[in-house]
């Protein structure tokens, strides 16, 4: 049995993606594998170039909005959880799969004492998404540190692609150019870190963590929804905008923190979206600032006109 027919066995139809989402919302996948290393996460990906099934790799789920309506073809979730640290006098390197949890992997670093990841220790997903989104807090991001990263590419394979090739950007990279059905997909990344105390190293990733809790939402969000525009912040425009607290459905937008959008329980994906529309057109009127989504749209969305209005009927 090859490895590909090992996972068939672990495989799911049409099943919900919510559980899988830092939101807890989205449709269903025709076809869900879970991969646990590198190796079933290349198996898959050859398998569904072979039979030509779009896919779609899915990691810790954070920043991403699922629709209601699911996703067609396959959706790999990676889990891969491998973590290895080379040490070279006062540097380190560390080489992480794709599916390793960004808090994680920052408490190991944390513990070893090799500095770099600090600012990651509050932030949710996994490496691989924050290689594509070039992830970022408290002015840091993964590009600080990233030497690069191993991706398989459609009718390519694995190949290395260097911290240049990437091309980062403020939450992009080069990846990001690619449609999500047609991403090189990430299989583990390399990183250079320096030593430190750890005691220095507990400090400043604590201070960093008591500010991110102190200015961000508990409970089922997907991120930052907005990127920062220019010398502003997009939370600073959607409250002076006046939508701090407004709710669609079981939908809200943070009376917190207004670039955050709430999963107060019964949220759908159209709920969100709805909101997405109305604080990006209400920016956009009010103040001439174009917002952009930092939060993906994964899925089949289509013309969602008539929920839109729906929700303005009801006086959202």
């Amino acid at each position: 049995m090859d490895a590909f027919e090992a996972l068939k066995t672990r495989s799911r139809q049409n099943e919900p993606l919510a559980r899988y989402t830092t939101a807890r919302i989205g449709g269903p996948a025709d076809l869900l594998i879970v991969t646990q290393t590198t190796e079933e996460l290349i198996a898959a990906c050859q398998r569904a170039d072979e039979i030509q099934v779009p896919y779609i790799v899915l990691g810790g789920g954070a920043n991403v909005l699922v629709s209601d309506l699911g996703v067609r073809g396959m959706v790999i979730v990676s889990r891969s959880k491998e973590i290895k640290f080379t040490t070279r006098g006062v540097t380190a390197r560390c080489e992480v799969d794709s599916g390793v949890n960004l808090i994680t992997l920052a408490r190991d670093c944390i513990e070893r004492g090799y500095s770099g990841m600090e600012w990651a220790v509050g932030v949710p997903g996994t490496i691989g998404g924050a290689v594509v989104g070039n992830a970022g807090a408290h002015g840091a991001d993964i590009a600080s540190n990233l030497y690069m990263a191993k991706l398989y590419r459609r009718g390519v394979g694995p190949e290395y692609w260097t911290n240049r090739q990437l091309q980062f950007a403020y939450r992009r990279s080069a990846l990001k150019q690619y449609a999500a059905q047609d991403r090189p997909i990430v299989l583990n990344a390399l990183f250079d870190l320096k030593m430190d105390y750890r005691a220095n190293l507990e400090r400043r990733s604590g201070e960093l963590n008591a500010k991110r809790r102190a200015s961000q939402p508990a409970g089922a969000t997907m991120g930052s929804m907005f990127k920062n525009p220019p010398n502003d912040f997009a939370g600073r425009l959607i409250e002076a905008a006046g939508l701090k607290g407004r709710t669609a459905g079981g939908a809200m937008i943070s009376d917190k923190h207004a670039n955050f959008f709430v999963n107060m329980g019964t949220a759908t994906a159209a709920d969100v979206k709805a909101l997405i529309d109305l604080a990006h057109d209400t920016v956009l009127r009010k103040f001439e600032v174009d917002l952009e989504l930092e939060v993906e749209l994964m899925g089949e969305w289509g013309d969602r006109r008539d929920e839109i209005r729906d929700h303005e009927d009801r006086g959202i």
